[in-house]
């Protein structure tokens, strides 16, 4: 076992002060989160974001206008132990989205908010786009919100994207408690 594992995120609290108790997946006011990609051009990609999605607690994946199939990148095979989701285009995933669950946008956009400075909703499904293309305006609009990624100054890849993004999510509920 790597001496890494299991070990809890700690994030820099101010002297005196102790982040709330982190709940638990199943606790009550957990909340969840999900992690999908727009078009997504690289299976690849997929199966890795697959793999960090299942390391962070996702309650699902899923993929707008691609459809999964199993991937080598996915090593751990997380797809028998997460849900991996399959939505036409964009109307299919707002239609589709769990009650009171806010679409987050990952895009580099003057309108988006940083990373650093965003606070995750108790219910979010972070869409991710392609390298090539990213989301375009109309997508952008049927979001609730968007981030990006401070210091990127260019596109990165799509995994890599979502995995810096569950990792800010974990940070934040480690300190904040749920989000």
């Amino acid at each position: 076992m790597n001496k890494h594992q299991n070990r809890p995120l700690q994030a820099a609290v101010p002297a005196g002060d102790s982040p709330p108790k982190r709940p638990r997946r199943g606790e009550p006011n957990a909340g969840f989160f999900a992690v999908g990609v727009y078009h997504g051009k690289n299976d690849i990609n997929i199966g890795t974001l697959l793999r960090s999605a299942h390391a962070f607690g996702a309650a699902f994946v899923f993929t707008v206008g691609q459809r999964y199939s199993k991937q080598a990148s996915d090593v751990g095979k997380a797809w028998k132990s997460i849900p991996v989701m399959r939505f036409t285009d964009i109307d299919d995933l707002v239609n589709h989205l769990p009650f009171s669950c806010q679409l987050i946008g990952v895009e580099l956009s003057e309108k988006a908010t940083l990373l650093g400075q965003f606070r995750h909703p108790e219910r979010a499904a972070y869409l991710l786009g392609a390298e090539d293309h990213g989301l375009s305006p109309d997508v952008m609009d049927r979001c609730h919100r968007l981030i990006e990624i401070e210091g990127a100054t260019s596109c990165l890849n799509v995994a890599t994207a979502g995995s810096i993004v569950m990792y800010d999510r974990a940070r934040d509920v480690a300190f904040w408690g749920t989000p």
